[in-house]
């Protein structure tokens, strides 16, 4: 009698020319993709040089600087010239660098570069984003990168999986933020360490795409291997507006095994936010007070689609920033930046008087376009609120939706954008 899986398993499972695979084994998988950026690959070109090999598919092979660039000062210029000499000798066919490029997580499906059923792994923790599409994606060391690099292949354990049934319908100024942020709240940040997880559930046809990326992108903050979602109209819609590859459908089996099932009700869900200074620490505006902030960041990996933009501009439009308030806008790519040219969006941001950044991850991880002094606050749309995370140790971030950061930005406190 055949085992059951769950969709994680099953797309393992036929990586590795197995039949059937059960969680904490060890398995050697086949990748379709390996990633890394300006921070990461230049560690992973080591490994790689260690082992007197060439890079096993130069269609493969996907490098972005996109974290100290536009470079911020020599080191990064240094580490940047390290890569884009690599990927001319070796002729990797996905570099984007200046003028194509993009933030990584956000460019690649936008390149059509991943699709459902592949394996993707990437030295950078946020690689998860690629689950939206129905794709096993996890971040890995650079160690990692330079070996699959090489041999195009990985080891890997197979997680556990948590099932999160998503049921109801978004209400005003929900999206795909809430739903990660809730779910971190209830789970914690190691509460689904080492798993999977999948999510199901008629909820699922309310999110947009943009949403489940947001989603996927931060299931590592909840510990995750990884985030994925089954594949629908909705996936099959984007993948072939964005690429010509041949794609496999996976599914969990109905009588898949799960660690564990968390439920999310959209029909009661509402614009959260994540307190200082872990992701964990939600809340919604019933237990939020009045606090002032210094600065907004609109964009990152985790929000600066279009979709994103949009968002925040809806409530910008024909307002100010507050006096005081620092906000800087950053498009995930260089095709969302041209796209939000073209809506109008940017004039929205500039009248309103916010910034507008090249694509880059810059503030997210404390490297520069944005960084906290002392004692400072900041709503940001990004993925990360620890100690020290986009500036000074003592500087507080607070995560939310472009909905609730933008309100914040007209308002100057952290602000519910139901009430705009």
């Amino acid at each position: 009698m055949k085992k059951p899986m769950t969709m994680t398993q099953k797309i393992l499972a036929a990586h590795s020319n197995k039949e059937y695979i059960e969680s904490g084994e060890f398995i050697e998988i086949k990748l379709d993709m390996v990633l890394g950026n300006d921070i990461t690959t230049p560690v992973a070109i080591e490994s790689f040089k260690k082992l007197d090999k060439e890079v096993f598919d130069t269609e493969k092979i996907s490098i972005v600087p996109d974290h100290f660039t536009p470079n911020k000062d020599i080191q990064s210029a240094m580490q940047c010239k390290v890569v884009r000499e690599f990927a001319k000798c070796h002729n990797i066919k996905n570099y984007f660098e200046i003028g194509q490029m993009g933030i990584e997580h956000v460019l690649l499906p936008e390149k059509g570069l991943v699709v459902p059923g592949d394996t993707i792994i990437g030295a950078d923790s946020h690689t998860c984003t690629f689950g939206a599409l129905g794709a096993f994606s996890t971040g890995i060391g650079s160690t990692d990168m330079g070996i699959g690099m090489a041999y195009g292949k990985m080891w890997v354990q197979v997680p556990e999986a948590i099932k999160v049934v998503i049921t109801g319908k978004k209400q005003n100024q929900v999206s795909g933020k809430d739903v990660i942020l809730h779910l971190i709240g209830i789970l914690g940040v190691d509460g689904a360490l080492y798993k999977s997880l999948e999510f199901t559930g008629e909820g699922i046809k309310e999110l947009t795409i943009d949403d489940r990326f947001t989603i996927s992108n931060m299931a590592i903050e909840a510990g995750a291997k990884n985030g994925i979602f089954p594949v629908d109209d909705i996936t099959i819609d984007y993948v072939k507006e964005h690429s010509t590859r041949d794609f496999k459908e996976y599914s969990a089996d109905s009588d898949a095994v799960y660690s564990r099932t968390v439920e999310i009700d959209l029909n009661t869900l509402e614009p959260t936010v994540a307190f200082p200074h872990l992701p964990e620490n939600t809340r919604t505006f019933a237990d939020i007070p009045e606090i002032k902030i210094d600065q907004v960041v609109i964009g990152s990996c985790t929000n600066g689609r279009i979709s994103d933009l949009r968002a925040a501009a809806e409530i910008m439009k024909n307002r100010q920033v507050a006096e005081g308030v620092r906000t800087i806008v950053f498009p995930g790519t260089q095709k969302v930046y041209l796209d939000a040219i073209k809506e109008g969006l940017i004039e929205i941001f500039i009248n309103a008087g916010a910034i507008v950044s090249t694509p880059t991850c810059g503030p997210c991880l404390g490297g520069h376009m944005g960084i906290l002094a002392q004692g400072e606050r900041a709503v940001c749309t990004t993925n990360r609120n620890f100690v020290g995370r986009m500036g000074h140790v003592e500087s507080e971030v607070y995560l939310s939706s472009p909905a609730v950061a933008a309100a914040s930005a007209i308002s100057g406190t952290i602000m519910d954008p139901r009430k705009m």
